[in-house]
């Protein structure tokens, strides 16, 4: 995918490209100009490549392929991530709070780590992390998705500062509530730890931004675009939320709802 715009001539890989928010970043950035390549561990949604990037083997095998494919790389989007278990903390099964936490920030550490050599070698270049409010705001009943996402904004502030002098920015778009599938899913999960019905638990959501709406996966996409821009050429180590100003996230009273 390639074209003329601002990013025309640069070569970007997203992660978790196949659908939904990872999907709309890779047409956003071609649509700029880029080259864009996407990876998925979902074969049904018909990425470039097919990688469990919270494996580093693969991840490794990935890049090797990408530079046959592309001769190096200028933009990483690591978006891959997962919703993890929704309970409340003595309930959260241990397993799954460490899955959770390896595809969210392990995958985004094991993708910049194989990145960052060839960012230096292409003269610098650009890593958008995607977060969430839940990277900065307490979230009941979601400790994974929380200790998850707090991490990645974490590492996003490290990396920038350690990586800035090579030219290479890194910065995290956080999304507030995205509409689609994946949240109907996490609603419904949530409705379910919390004993409340699905409708209070949406309403919940909409309620917890100024704005009072979900944003869509191309806000966030177009924020993403941005960021990877000569337009943000001096935008280093910022955690951006597009959310419509989230005030809490918290959808239901600490105990005993019942909608």
């Amino acid at each position: 995918m390639t074209g003329e715009g601002p990013l025309a001539g640069r070569r970007a890989l997203v992660t978790g490209g196949g659908s939904g928010i990872g999907a709309a970043i890779a047409a956003a950035l071609a649509s700029a100009g880029a080259e864009v390549r996407t990876a998925d561990i979902d074969p049904a949604t018909g990425p470039d490549w097919v990688c469990d990037v919270s494996d580093d083997e693969a991840v490794a095998g990935m890049f090797a392929e990408l530079d046959a494919d592309l001769g190096g790389i200028n933009i990483v989007v690591n978006n891959v991530g997962t919703a993890g278990p929704c309970a409340p903390v003595e309930d959260t099964d241990p397993e799954a709070f460490d899955r959770c936490l390896a595809v969210n920030a392990g995958a985004a550490f094991r993708v910049t780590r194989h990145a960052v050599g060839r960012l230096k070698a292409a003269g610098g270049g650009s890593v958008v992390n995607i977060s969430s409010t839940a990277g900065h705001l307490p979230y009941p009943l979601r400790s994974a998705y929380s200790a998850a996402k707090w991490a990645v904004e974490g590492l996003t502030r490290t990396w920038a500062a350690e990586l800035g002098r090579f030219g290479i920015r890194v910065n995290c778009v956080a999304p507030g509530a995205v509409d689609g599938p994946r949240m109907d899913r996490v609603i419904a999960a949530e409705a379910e730890a919390a004993g409340a019905s699905p409708e209070a638990v949406r309403r919940g959501y909409e309620d917890q931004s100024a704005m009072g709406a979900f944003v869509t996966a191309d806000d966030v996409a177009a924020m993403v675009a941005f960021l990877c821009s000569d337009a943000a050429r001096h935008v280093n180590g910022q955690i951006v939320s597009v959310d419509g100003h989230t005030e809490t996230l918290r959808t239901t009273p600490p105990a005993g709802l019942h909608a």
